[in-house]
C-alpha cells in the first residue's frame, strides 16, 4: 500500500480530500441544520480562549476569569447579558451582547417543530458546551427543564450558537458566541457546577407586562416575573423549583425538594432573601392593580410572524443585504434566516 502512496505526497491529498468531504456534507446537511437547529459535530478549531482584554475588563469591574457567572436573554430587545459575581459577593453586569436572530414569537416553547426559542430558567453545565458545533460554538440549554418535560412539552438540542440563523435557537455572531464560550467555560472550569440561564419574553418591568396583558402567555409571564424582580432586586441566582404546575423561586420545602413539578407544592419552610420576597409581592399586587382594567381580546405581539433580530443587526441588514451580514457575522457564512421576516420589526412603536 506505501509503495502507492509515498509518504510526503500522501498527507497533501488527504488534507485536500478531507476539505472537499468536509464540504461536501457540509453541503448535505445544511437544510437539516438550518431547519432545526441542531449543533452537530464538526472538525474544528480549538474552542475560544478568554481574551486578555475580556480578562481586564472583568478586573476592572472587580471580577475574576473564574468567579460564578449567569447568563439572561430577552426575546423582544434581542439581547443576551453575561452576569458575573464581583468583589461584593453578588452578581454584576459583565457585558450586554446583541442577538443577530431568534425565532417564532413570545412565549414558551411546548413541541418539537413550533420553531419557538424557549422561555424558562435553565441550569448549563460543562458536559452541555460543545466546542465543535457546525455553528462555530454552542451551548445546550436543556430545553425541557424538569417543569417543561412534566407538561409534556418536546424538543431537543435547543442552543445559543453563532452565525445569524434560528429555527428555534439563539443566535449571535462568531464573535459574540466565541467570547461567551469562554467566559462560560473558564467559570466551570473555575469551580462553577454549573450556571443558570433566565429566559425571558422581555425585560419585565411593569410597563411592559401591562402592555401584553391580553397576551395567553400572561399568567406564565407573572410567575417568570418573580424570578426576574428576584434576581433584579438582589442581583443573587434565585433558587428554582418547581411544583403545581409552575416556576417557584427562594423558597425551602418540607421535605426537601418537590419531586412532582405537577403536584401540590410541600409546606413552606423557610423563605430565601424575605425582603426582597415582599418587595416582589407588593410589586405581585400593583400588578394587579394596574391589569384589573378591560384586558382586550388581542394584542398588538400576537400578530408577528417570526422572531426578532437586534435593531443594529436589522439596519445593517437592509444597508447590506443578506449575504453581506451572514459573511460578516458568521466566518462559516451560514444564510440568514429567514431574512424578509428579519427586516420587520415586530415590536416597532412599543
Amino acid at each position: 500500500m506505501n509503495s502507492f502512496f509515498p509518504r510526503h505526497s500522501a498527507a497533501p491529498r488527504l488534507k485536500s480530500a478531507r476539505r472537499i468531504l468536509s464540504r461536501a456534507f457540509a453541503g448535505l446537511i445544511l437544510g437539516v441544520v438550518l431547519s432545526g437547529c441542531l449543533a452537530l459535530d464538526d472538525i474544528s478549531e480549538a474552542p475560544p480562549k478568554l481574551s486578555g482584554k475580556m480578562i481586564a475588563e472583568m478586573s476592572k469591574k472587580g471580577m475574576k476569569p473564574e468567579s460564578p457567572v449567569l447568563v439572561r436573554i430577552f426575546k423582544q430587545e434581542s439581547e443576551l447579558e453575561v452576569w458575573k459575581v464581583d468583589k461584593t459577593g453578588t452578581y454584576a453586569l459583565l457585558k450586554t451582547y446583541p442577538m443577530c436572530r431568534w425565532s417564532g414569537k413570545l412565549g414558551p416553547k411546548t413541541r418539537i417543530g413550533d420553531r419557538q426559542a424557549p422561555e424558562g430558567f435553565y441550569h448549563v453545565s460543562a458536559g452541555q458546551l460543545n466546542p465543535n458545533s457546525q455553528f462555530y460554538v454552542s451551548f445546550n440549554l436543556g430545553y425541557p427543564n424538569r417543569l417543561e418535560s412534566a407538561l409534556g412539552y418536546t424538543g431537543e438540542a435547543l442552543m445559543v450558537h453563532g452565525a445569524c440563523s434560528s429555527s428555534g435557537c439563539y443566535a449571535l455572531t462568531d464573535q459574540g458566541v466565541g467570547e461567551i464560550y469562554a467566559i462560560v467555560q473558564r467559570a466551570l472550569q473555575g469551580g462553577q457546577d454549573k450556571f443558570q440561564v433566565q429566559a425571558f419574553p422581555f425585560r419585565m418591568t411593569a410597563e411592559n407586562m401591562t402592555g401584553h396583558q391580553g397576551d395567553p402567555n400572561m399568567s406564565f409571564w407573572r410567575t417568570m416575573k418573580e424570578g426576574y424582580d428576584a434576581f433584579e432586586l438582589t442581583h443573587r441566582q434565585p433558587k428554582v423549583s418547581a411544583c403545581e404546575r409552575r416556576y417557584v423561586f427562594n423558597k425551602e420545602f418540607e421535605g426537601g425538594e418537590p419531586v412532582d413539578p405537577l403536584a401540590t407544592c410541600p409546606a413552606v419552610t423557610n423563605q430565601l432573601e424575605p425582603q426582597a420576597m415582599a418587595k416582589i409581592e407588593a410589586e405581585d399586587r400593583k400588578l394587579d392593580i394596574a391589569t384589573t382594567g378591560a384586558i382586550p381580546a388581542t394584542t398588538t405581539m400576537t400578530a408577528y410572524s417570526d422572531g426578532g433580530m437586534h435593531p443594529s443587526f436589522r439596519a445593517l441588514l437592509k444597508t447590506q443585504g443578506p449575504k453581506k451580514l451572514a459573511a460578516s457575522t458568521s466566518g462559516i457564512k451560514y444564510p440568514i434566516s429567514r431574512p424578509d421576516a428579519a427586516l420587520a420589526d415586530p415590536f416597532e412603536g412599543r
